[in-house]
């Protein structure tokens, strides 16, 4: 079998790096590839690009996630998080592959507390979640073989995160302000990329599996409960701080104010995916605490 990663350098790019290559020959491309072109801003190569590998399975990371900047720069998001993953899709159908792309809570409104099942009804609030949910209707519309994997609050070991900002805060500063009116699950990107892995392999025995999926650590928190859990976590492994976990003090999301609106509700409901791929999503603390014993 071969496989086609497209957006190897993000952070959920990298981990697949690793989780997909046991299920066959992995070709790996970023925008920067040189032999073979897979610049999301460039979407009429794209096609080439797929035909040229000719994959049995393409896995798209790629995206724009720079969130508030795309407020400034619509046409630029449009291309790269919905024109370029239909190109994709459409190339990919041509050849009968399997084609995975990543989605977001962003493409719900954010209201009300309960988790979003992957049947309501969508109303993005921002640039970047209508991009996302203009990527996910093409890639559906044109691969009738697809896997669509809705995610929020990614981080990775690799490169910034949420946590490493707040350590480093907490030791410059005696108190701390975070967020605490918006809810979600923080998500590691290598237990994406290994659900992923286990998809696709279970969809290629599976054809009915295709379809749309949210996936997320299991439990909930606000930007201020996971601030707290990283600052307990690194008290506990001995690292000073200034900023003790109860010197946290929680404000509201107009306390920081952003050009694209976040959603309060970015809760996700998992059950379609665990049920259907007979896979546990851990609890969000568990994935967190490994990455901070990795760099602590």
């Amino acid at each position: 079998m071969k496989l086609l990663l497209l957006g190897k350098g993000g952070q959920v790019g990298w981990e697949l790096q690793r989780s997909l290559a046991p299920l066959g020959e992995l070709v790996a491309l970023d925008f920067d590839s040189a032999e073979l072109h897979a610049d999301f801003s460039r979407p009429e190569q794209l096609a080439d690009t797929v035909r040229q590998v000719r994959p049995d399975v393409i896995v798209n990371a790629a995206a724009h996630t720079a969130v508030d900047k795309a407020e400034s720069e619509p046409d630029v998001a449009r291309k790269l998080n919905a024109t370029s993953p239909g190109v994709v899709a459409e190339a990919a159908q041509q050849i009968g592959a399997l084609m995975v792309h990543y989605s977001t809570d962003y493409v719900f409104d954010g209201s009300g507390s309960a988790p979003w099942r992957e049947d309501d009804a969508t109303g993005p609030l921002s640039v970047y979640g209508r991009t996302k949910l203009e990527g996910e209707q093409l890639v559906a519309a044109h691969c009738a073989r697809h896997l669509i994997l809705r995610t929020s609050w990614v981080y990775a070991a690799r490169g910034g995160n949420f946590a490493k900002t707040m350590l480093r805060l907490a030791k410059e500063r005696e108190r701390l302000t975070v967020i605490d009116d918006q809810f979600g699950a923080p998500t590691g990107a290598e237990l994406l990329a290994d659900v992923t892995a286990h998809a696709i392999r279970d969809t290629l025995r599976d054809p009915a599996k295709v379809g749309l999926y949210h996936v997320v650590a299991g439990g909930e928190t606000t930007w201020h409960g996971y601030a707290r859990f990283v600052l307990e976590q690194a008290e506990a492994a001995g690292v000073a701080l200034k900023a003790s976990p109860a010197a946290v003090d929680p404000v509201p999301t107009s306390a920081f104010p952003t050009p694209a609106v976040r959603p309060h509700n970015s809760r996700l409901d998992t059950s379609k995916f665990q049920s259907t791929f007979g896979l546990r999503l851990p609890p969000w603390q568990e994935g967190v605490a490994r990455m901070l014993r990795e760099t602590l």
